[in-house]
């Protein structure tokens, strides 16, 4: 599985409305990286923006387990989107150098599913930085 731009992927979701749902990201199958980081944030009050930043190298799959996550997205070539993420079984694929801004409902969880370990030094927190940016 190879993707290169940022996108919305549908999971399966296995299972029925009587016994409840699973939905499975396995590498190379559905998820086009190896995993080397898994981190979720919650309870993040609906009037405050999270992102505002890009990544150099660091490509994510993000999901909304619970709740309602909005996504405005940017890249080097200043292409620009929005994606909703409302249901756990969608993935929105987020490659690197993509500058986010993200709104979350309060009862949102955020799964991210990352390429790479945190580093600092990969990081765009400066828009007119990730602007100029060349490779």
């Amino acid at each position: 599985m190879e993707l290169v731009k940022e996108q919305i992927i549908n999971f399966e979701k296995i299972g029925s409305s009587q016994l409840g749902f699973i939905t499975v990201a396995e590498v190379q199958k559905n998820i086009p990286f190896e995993i080397k980081r898994v981190y979720w944030t919650y309870y993040t009050p609906q009037d405050v923006i999270r992102g505002g930043h890009a990544h150099k190298e660091l490509k994510q799959f993000i999901f909304a387990v619970s709740g309602t996550i909005e996504f405005n997205t940017e890249n080097l070539k200043g292409y620009k989107n929005t994606f909703i993420l409302d249901s756990p079984e969608k993935g929105l694929y987020i490659p690197e150098l993509v500058w986010r801004d993200i709104k979350f409902t309060h009862s949102a969880v955020l799964l991210c599913l990352a390429s790479e370990i945190y580093d600092e030094n990969d990081y765009f927190r400066d828009y007119n930085d990730f602007k100029s940016y060349r490779k």
